[in-house]
């Protein structure tokens, strides 16, 4: 009986400090999209660092100003401190006998990722960052897009409201700072008025709508003109006769994509008011319903003159990406 006692308390123990461990990782800090690279001074402004910079400062297609996908720092390890291992994206860069990439979550504080590349000299560490840098770039985003969707779904519309979601049978997660502008039951429109800084007379829209779906493979070609369509139809300028319209100087940037695990074209280029002078960037997922013979088409459009826009994109796509078809 006591040796029975003796492990029940042991596993209660066990369980107790697991819990502890959990309870204790504080909650990380940081910027979205932006990383902070663990590496030696030598190596941060040597080739390594060379190559980070290269392999991560590619910029952001379809937004007006230069801005990069990912916003890098660097800390040498000894100054990697107990608040700095508190950052949500961090790459360590280190040398070891044996080359490694590991992924890890969690470590420091939550939630977090943290990617450790190890190799025994710079010309192998520079050939791992080159073989995974798709890979790291993809991890540290699809990490911000799941930080910031949990965020928003803790404060969110009942989407069930919106006429337009439920005759497509659709739900989609809609931070409560987003208001109506046109609900018809075929299209959705919301806008978030940006009151905040210097961005304080822009907005944030989000569009939903669906469209019968033709010749699949004639899709990727027909996005351009389908959302002019709508454009003309729906999103009107302050005159007659303007309206908003793919910038025809600029040629958007179409990639495969995946929505609620179905295929996708993620567009990503920039709008303007048809014989007026507003702009901005959009992003545009267009998703084949393969099973209900129709795209659903969600796209995030940004009016924010004068100021760096790629926040704002993101936080559209990550409302985007959490578009599920019923």
């Amino acid at each position: 009986m006591k040796k029975i006692l003796s492990i029940a308390f042991l596993t209660l123990l066990l369980v107790s400090c697991v819990g502890n461990d959990k309870m204790i990782l504080r909650d990380s800090i940081g910027k979205i999209n932006k990383v902070m690279v663990v590496a030696k001074i030598s190596d941060w402004t040597g080739d390594v660092g060379q190559e980070i910079r290269n392999s991560f400062g590619e910029l952001q297609v379809g937004l007006p100003q230069p801005e990069p996908i990912l916003s890098l720092s660097q800390v040498a390890p000894e100054g990697f401190s107990s608040m700095m291992k508190a950052s949500r994206n961090v790459l360590i860069i280190t040398e070891a006998p044996t080359a490694s990439f590991t992924v890890k979550t969690n470590v420091f504080a939550q939630p977090q990722t943290i990617i450790y590349v190890q190799a025994k000299n710079d010309q192998e560490i520079i050939k791992s960052l080159q073989k995974n840098k798709e890979k790291i770039k993809r991890i540290f985003l699809e990490s911000d897009i799941a930080f910031t969707q949990s965020i928003f779904e803790k404060d969110k519309l009942d989407d069930s409201k919106f006429v337009t979601l439920k005759n497509l049978g659709l739900s989609l997660t809609i931070p409560k700072k987003f208001k109506t502008v046109d609900d018809t039951g075929e299209f959705l429109w919301l806008r978030d008025y940006l009151t905040s800084g210097i961005a304080n007379s822009g907005t944030n829209n989000i569009l939903l709508y669906s469209v019968p779906l033709g010749d699949e493979s004639q899709v990727a070609d027909s996005i351009v003109s389908v959302r002019n369509s709508i454009g003309k139809k729906y999103i009107p300028g302050s005159k007659e006769g303007m309206y908003m319209i793919t910038e025809e100087a600029y040629t958007p940037f179409t990639f495969d994509a995946e929505i609620d695990g179905k295929k996708a074209y993620e567009t990503r280029g920039k709008w303007e008011v048809k014989n007026d002078f507003m702009a901005g960037p959009f992003l545009n997922y267009t998703v084949l319903d393969k099973k209900n013979n129709r795209l659903i088409i969600v796209e995030g459009f940004t009016y924010a003159p004068s100021i760096s826009k790629r926040a704002f994109v993101f936080e559209l796509e990550a409302i985007a990406k959490s578009l599920k078809i019923k």
